[in-house]
């Protein structure tokens, strides 16, 4: 075998004729479920993940990552391999958050944290001398990233004294209304981003004009982008408008020019 094969191929099936010849001599190792994975943040800004599954748990997470992947690519993806699954287990953390359906933590439903100045959230993008924001787990983001994640989310006003202990807390108001997002996804029925075909559900409802800039919550000052490219939006300088009274969206590199091709950024 080993001389037919290639080496994952005789590995596997010389694991197959153990356990036909001897299948009580694997059970200690079938009975080993143990589980191991770890998240870490490094100084560069990145998670790095690590750790080891048995077959059966493995399975379980490369299905759902498989169908994430896999179920309506996208026209023209160029992304490799890795790139696709990275993106998957992300989305798959997403639906889970955006179902309701993970248990409440000390009476609250599980959600990303993000905590930013209101001047910062506020300034033009790249302003000088504009702290950043931060997330509840993975540290310091900057200011773009927090407006980003501020387009389609709660709000809780938080004011602080002079010690920056909190002195009183607002209520939190959604940006975009369940009536809002189905509009905007009835007329623009996938991410408007030049080039991408991605559907409503993978996509977030992005103010053209940002809330703290004075736009107002409505179905006129929203998009519908894909996670990538509501990201290119931000912090890559792109943007998006639409012409008034119509469904034409145009795409325009930080430069100003447009994008006329079906390619992204």
């Amino acid at each position: 075998m080993a001389r037919r094969t290639a080496p994952q191929e005789t590995a596997q099936g010389v694991a197959r004729w153990v356990a036909g010849i001897d299948p009580d001599g694997t059970l200690d190792e079938a009975a080993d479920v143990r589980r191991r994975f770890t998240m870490a943040s490094g100084l560069d800004g990145r998670v790095h993940l690590r750790g080891d599954l048995d077959a059966v748990g493995g399975e379980y997470l490369h299905a759902a990552l498989a169908a994430l992947m896999n179920g309506d690519r996208p026209a023209g993806d160029t992304r490799g391999h890795a790139e696709r699954q990275g993106d998957a287990l992300v989305a798959l953390a997403r639906g889970a958050l955006d179902g309701g359906s993970l248990p409440d933590v000390r009476g609250e439903r599980p959600h990303v944290r993000v905590t930013i100045d209101w001047q910062a959230l506020c300034a033009a993008r790249g302003a000088a001398g504009v702290s950043g924001g931060s997330l509840g787990w993975a540290g310091p983001i900057c200011p773009e990233t927090a407006r980003r994640l501020a387009c389609d989310a709660g709000v809780v006003r938080v004011v602080t004294g002079p010690d920056g202990l909190p002195l009183d807390v607002g209520r939190a108001q959604r940006t975009a209304t369940a009536a809002i997002r189905r509009a905007v996804e009835i007329r623009d029925g996938q991410c408007v981003f030049a080039g991408c075909d991605a559907l409503p559900e993978w996509c977030d409802v992005h103010h053209v004009v940002h809330w703290a800039h004075g736009g107002p919550t409505s179905c006129d000052n929203g998009a519908l982008l894909c996670e990538r490219h509501h990201t290119a939006c931000h912090e890559g300088g792109f943007s998006v408008s639409r012409d008034a009274g119509t469904s034409t969206w145009h795409t325009w590199r930080p430069d100003g020019t447009e994008v006329l091709s079906r390619a992204g950024p």
